[in-house]
């Protein structure tokens, strides 16, 4: 048997995830310090031994922060994908397998809406429920349906004519357990990759509505709103916005890394 050889990306990309995902794993458990405590004798402290990333205007440690904020980023980037995947697989299934009258008027709807960038149906979404992390969760889950929905129906229209699905139908199989048993399994490498982009948009969308100031609310923390905050203090304490951006930067990148090795 052959070990799987790899490349420089993939090696890459499991680094920065490590880099990135862990401190927020971490985050969701314990930070060093109370990422909402406010200490004004520490107000734009610099980078030192027991603030390795230094303090905001507030006094709070920005290590501890991007831990907190890099956990919610992530669960509402987790959120995202799985509501609008699993919904939209299951679009993306019924009128790809099923065709028709179904796949006609599902994918008008389906049309309409990718027609309006995911970010602004987005906004259109938080408009309606207004904002919050599980809002912002919601309303991109249900605004990334429509492009699942896509490439889903895509696969199951090019899978469903090949000779092991028709074995399938001539054993007796019923219909939903050749879309799911038989046909899912064998998409898996589209949809995986497609996931991963997906995650990488979830987290883009989150960030820009959060630093917007219609995502994430006080107290709670999220990458975006962290860059939001830290655009006031760009040349006073340039860091806060520099580990904050590098760290969306290196979860983007590693997931893109990673989606390319998908096989």
């Amino acid at each position: 048997m052959k070990k799987k050889k790899y490349n420089f990306n993939f090696i890459l990309g499991m680094i920065l995830l490590a880099l990135t995902l862990i401190p927020a794993f971490v985050g969701l458990f314990w930070t060093p310090y109370n990422p909402e405590t406010m200490d004004k004798t520490l107000k734009m402290a610099g980078i030192s031994l027991k603030h390795i990333y230094g303090c905001d205007n507030f006094g709070r440690d920005i290590f501890s922060r991007i831990m907190s904020g890099s956990a919610i980023t992530v669960a509402i980037a987790l959120g995202t994908v799985a509501f609008g995947s699993i919904i939209g697989t299951i679009i993306g299934a019924l009128t790809g397998y099923f065709g028709g009258i179904l796949d006609e008027a599902l994918m008008r709807i389906n049309d309409v809406a990718l027609a309006f960038p995911s970010l602004l149906l987005a906004l259109v979404m938080v408009s309606l429920l207004g904002s919050g992390k599980y809002q912002v969760m919601l309303a991109l889950g249900i605004a990334f349906i429509p492009s699942y929905a896509r490439i889903v129906r895509s696969e199951y229209i090019r899978i469903k004519n090949l000779d092991y699905v028709k074995s399938a139908k001539l054993a007796g199989a019923g219909e939903f357990r050749i879309m799911f048993v038989h046909i899912l399994p064998n998409a898996k490498t589209v949809i995986l990759s497609s996931l991963m982009i997906g995650f990488n948009n979830a987290v883009l969308a989150e960030a820009g509505l959060s630093f917007l100031g219609i995502g994430v609310q006080p107290p709670d923390a999220s990458l975006g709103r962290m860059l939001s905050e830290a655009q006031s203090h760009l040349f006073t304490n340039p860091g806060y916005a520099l580990f904050t951006g590098c760290t969306i930067v290196a979860i983007i990148l590693g997931f893109s890394l990673l989606s390319k090795e998908v096989k």
